[in-house]
């Protein structure tokens, strides 16, 4: 069957060159080769499709009854190379985005418009998600990974930069103390964020030394929004990243906590399965947000 199919180009282009000499030509083939490839063509349908004479070939009767099907069949083919063709030249089609609640709802989501109007030819579908989903078995085209990377079979292209920083209220700080040190964490509410991929422990640095400090509080939820809620409300300590917290850092709605000390760096990325053929549409993308976040440091830490 495959060789059936791969014969349909050689058969039309005798039909059309006239002589098994001017479609090799045409093919960049030997003249032998086109003729080997009817004559398997004609073993494997059982059927004759060409009389040959010395001089000169025509078309038999059922000959001329598959012609007309295989050239509709070489049309379409072609018709649907060129159209991936353009795809690839064109930002066009369904764009499928994985990519985590709040930084997208924060971050992306206010540039979608601007996006479509860029590229009127793109539907976005876009799956808000916390948890880490498999790209390849949900279809998505590309995905916004926070932190640590763990499918590495997927490209990863580095969007910006990830700043956390331990923060709380002023009023939680008024009635419960400021930490000045990790060790004194214990004696706060600290909440926790339970998809967090660098586990259950929270980590420091000073002075080239790391502390990891085991957080403790009577608050454990799956959704930062609910987090920054929480924090604002006095409920607690949490480690935040800084593009959920910036503006309440500023409007001083939130207090940063032991900035002595350092947290770990993390960085957001677009991630997709395939590096070859990244289809156009997906690399517009993530060109627009990078461009839009900041191009390697995060607009809202500026």
């Amino acid at each position: 069957m495959k060789d059936n199919f791969a014969a349909i180009p050689v058969f039309v282009a005798v039909i059309e060159s006239g002589n098994f000499s001017s479609a090799a030509e045409k093919l960049g083939m030997t003249k032998s080769a086109v003729s080997k490839r009817i004559s398997v063509l004609e073993d494997n349908l059982g059927v004759r499709l060409f009389n040959r004479t010395t001089r000169s070939i025509a078309l038999t009767e059922a000959g001329e009854h598959f012609s007309d099907y295989a050239r509709n069949a070489l049309v379409i083919a072609n018709e649907g190379f060129a159209a991936l063709h353009n795809q690839q030249d064109i930002p066009k089609g369904t764009l499928k985005i994985n990519a985590p609640m709040t930084f997208t709802r924060l971050h992306i989501v206010p540039y979608i418009k601007e996006f479509l109007a860029l590229y009127p030819d793109v539907k976005v579908v876009l799956s808000m998600d916390d948890r880490v989903v498999s790209l390849v078995e949900g279809g998505f085209d590309v995905g916004i990974r926070i932190g640590k990377l763990e499918d590495s079979s997927l490209v990863a292209k580095k969007l910006v930069d990830c700043k956390s920083v331990l923060c709380a209220s002023p009023h939680y700080i008024a009635a419960h103390g400021k930490p000045s040190k990790p060790e004194q964490l214990s004696q706060h509410n600290c909440i926790h964020y339970s998809l967090f991929q660098g586990g259950a422990e929270w980590t420091f640095y000073k002075d080239n030394k790391k502390i990891g400090i085991e957080p403790k509080g009577n608050f454990i939820v799956n959704n930062s929004d609910a987090i920054a809620e929480a924090l604002l409300n006095g409920l607690g300590i949490c480690q935040m990243p800084t593009f959920i917290v910036a503006e309440h850092l500023k409007s001083n709605k939130l207090i940063s906590l032991m900035d002595d000390y350092t947290l770990p760096k993390h960085a957001i990325y677009a991630v997709y399965p395939e590096r070859k053929h990244l289809p156009e549409k997906v690399r517009v993308f993530i060109e627009f947000m990078s461009n839009k976040l900041g191009d390697g440091f995060g607009y809202w830490d500026k």
